[in-house]
């Protein structure tokens, strides 16, 4: 009976496990040195804040792995060797394996600070991390963020849920500016400033961590030379693959674990999936690395049919994602670059008072439908990815707009609102009968 061994518990390896089981009697183990069941991952803030507890963000009963005949050990993996196909674990007896699955996740990201290993700075990834910061922030009254990005926005709705008041460091000009058009960054930099108890400061940078006499963080020193006093400092400029236990192995690394697109390594029947893996060659215009849950399972399910004798290669399709800053949705269908490509306009409305901003992008020769941010509303995947698919072009997706909105009150309001903005700074660019159908539009 073949024997296949995950390493790592996250959305990827076990949605591995579950389609490999779904599918086969193969022998299964999942080893893990974060937690013994998997949880999701994104709602540990929501156990911080003590909105849940922790077994309520685990999706499946204890008995659920028993039941399904997957093995769980609870251990860390300390080197693989490929040649023989057999892993040593640190506390565990070695392990061989006939199918390998590497879906090790992320870590967050240090660059060499000064300071950054002192008690009372962390990242926010993992169980462990959790934990740890229910520990650090136990009684204090400051603390600072460093990096403009999601991550710190949970930790600095986290902090602000226990009165502790927070400064966030953000190296760009505007929030998230290496992700989110100048409009769009700005907006959301509207928002955040509503919340009482959070400073952002922009264009600033961290030198050092200042530690107590017992190596604890007091205050940090920024590049500009302002000193912050706190007692906590949390690192969320982003993460990256956690790979360190298989760098003088024989498998091929880069940022991550290099890839094929059928999610193989240079390494004979090892995979690897998730946030850790790392394609050789791009699919579309998606990044190598792709850290987001829904990637994660999708590359699960797609290894699982491989093993299991129905070989695929990852199509993950068009470019999707969601969030939230706070309480403002956000939503990307397509592609909405930071910055614009040449042969594409864009069109932006918002509403200030009632929070809500759309960020359309389009062909500027033959208005096909490119991308779209969404702030303050929800809409829906299935829809935008079919206008995707079918290239429908910008005014088809605005007369539309109703069926994708998951509040019809909204556009009850708005829908006119929306295409009388687009038609005026758009005029010149629309043919004679492209102008007739919008007045029809209009007077309906």
């Amino acid at each position: 009976m073949q024997h296949i061994v995950i390493i790592g518990n996250g959305i990827a390896g076990v949605t591995a496990a579950r389609h490999i089981r779904k599918k086969s009697d193969k022998n299964i183990t999942i080893i893990s040195s974060e937690s013994k069941y998997f949880f999701s991952r994104t709602a540990l803030m929501y156990v911080y804040m003590g909105h849940m507890r922790f077994e309520d963000i685990q999706p499946y009963e204890n008995h659920f792995w028993q039941k399904n005949r997957i093995d769980l050990i609870e251990d860390y993996v300390e080197n693989v060797d490929f040649e023989s196909k057999t892993l040593k674990l640190a506390q565990t007896p070695p392990i061989h394996y006939d199918k390998l699955i590497l879906a090790t996740g992320s870590k967050p990201n240090k660059f060499g600070w000064k300071g950054q290993d002192y008690h009372g700075v962390q990242g926010l990834y993992s169980k462990k991390d959790l934990d740890l910061m229910e520990m650090n922030t136990r009684g204090i009254k400051e603390a600072v963020l460093v990096g403009g990005g999601l991550i710190g926005v949970e930790m600095a709705e986290m902090l602000l849920s226990r009165g502790i008041d927070v400064k966030f460091l953000i190296r760009e000009a505007t929030f998230w500016g290496n992700a989110l058009p100048k409009e769009d960054s700005h907006f959301v930099t509207q928002h955040l400033r509503k919340h009482h108890g959070l400073t952002l400061m922009f264009e600033e940078e961290l030198d050092e961590i200042i530690p107590d006499e017992s190596k604890r963080a007091k205050a940090i020193k920024t590049k500009s030379g302002k000193t912050i006093p706190c007692q906590f400092v949390g690192l969320a400029a982003g993460v990256s693959p956690n790979v360190d236990f298989l760098k003088k192995s024989a498998l091929e690394l880069d940022r991550g674990i290099l890839v094929e697109q059928d999610l193989s390594t240079n390494q004979k029947d090892v995979y690897a999936i998730g946030d850790c893996a790392q394609f050789r060659k791009t699919i579309n215009d998606r990044g190598p690395l792709e850290q987001v849950w829904y990637t994660g399972r999708m590359m699960g399910e797609t290894v699982a049919q491989t093993i299991c004798g129905n070989h695929l290669e990852y199509k993950p399709g068009h470019w999707f994602n969601s969030a939230k800053f706070f309480d403002l949705e956000y939503q990307t269908y397509g592609r909405v670059w930071a910055k614009p490509k040449e042969h594409e306009s864009r069109f932006v409305w918002k509403n200030d008072e009632k929070e809500v901003l759309l960020h359309f992008v389009f062909d500027k020769e033959t208005n096909v439908f490119i991308g779209v941010n969404t702030f303050g509303l929800r809409l829906r995947h299935e829809l935008f990815d079919q206008w995707l698919n079918e290239k429908r072009s910008i005014q088809y997706v605005l007369q539309n707009l109703k069926s994708a909105n998951f509040d019809p009150e909204f556009y009850t309001s708005f829908e006119k609102e929306i295409v009388e903005a687009f038609n005026q700074e758009f005029d010149d660019s629309i043919e004679v009968s492209s102008k007739k159908w919008w007045r029809k539009l209009l007077n309906q």
